[in-house]
């Protein structure tokens, strides 16, 4: 049953993955009307049939949640170290390895080397630590225990004392930190944070 499980989890991820890549106006809830051009649901259609309940699950809401926060953000760095933190909530779930996440980069056309060029230590410490204190985030972000609630642009961040990295994809660090306005954990990548 555990291999079944875990292949399974595979192919939703490639899924996922594959989503946040895909065009809005190929997706089936927006060729049913259930989401605009930008991802957003719209609320005067009703989700009425089987149909439309097959084209908008709860696997198809986080996916559009997730391609929305990340169509938000500029490009360059930021758009990068927030890749890195979506990649690593699914290495997380999933238990993926980096070779995994490499496929699955590459699939999404996603050079690997794009990534190990974001070298931002503005705020790191010789140890790897975070410099404690308070921070703003650059873009939209997801808590980590819901993905759905949305952490705004400059919303304050804090950062611990002993903030090290949590882990890392493709050898940028992600760090673990608490979102103020509502006192649950983000992950982030150094290169989303501002003073």
């Amino acid at each position: 049953m555990g291999l079944v499980k875990r292949a399974a989890d595979i192919a939703f991820t490639f899924r996922f993955m594959r989503m946040l890549v895909l065009d809005w106006k190929d997706w089936d809830a927006f060729k049913l009307g259930i989401i605009d051009a930008e991802g957003k649901r719209n609320r005067k259609v009703e989700i009425n049939s089987s149909e439309k309940k097959s084209a908008y699950t709860p696997f198809i809401r986080l996916a559009a949640n997730v391609k929305r926060l990340v169509s938000k953000i500029p490009g360059g760095g930021s758009k990068l170290g927030s890749f890195v933190s979506a990649l690593f909530l699914i290495k997380e779930k999933h238990g993926l390895d980096d070779f995994k996440l490499m496929k699955i980069s590459e699939k999404l056309g996603y050079d690997v080397f794009d990534f190990l060029t974001e070298a931002n230590s503005w705020f790191v410490l010789e140890d790897k630590r975070l410099s404690p204190g308070m921070y703003r985030v650059n873009d939209y972000k997801m808590l980590n225990c819901s993905l759905e609630e949305v952490v705004k642009p400059k919303d304050q961040v804090r950062v611990s004392e002993e903030c090290y990295p949590i882990g890392d994809v493709f050898g940028i660090d992600v760090y673990e930190v608490t979102h103020i306005n509502t006192n649950r954990n983000i992950y982030v990548a150094v290169s989303e944070l501002n003073k």
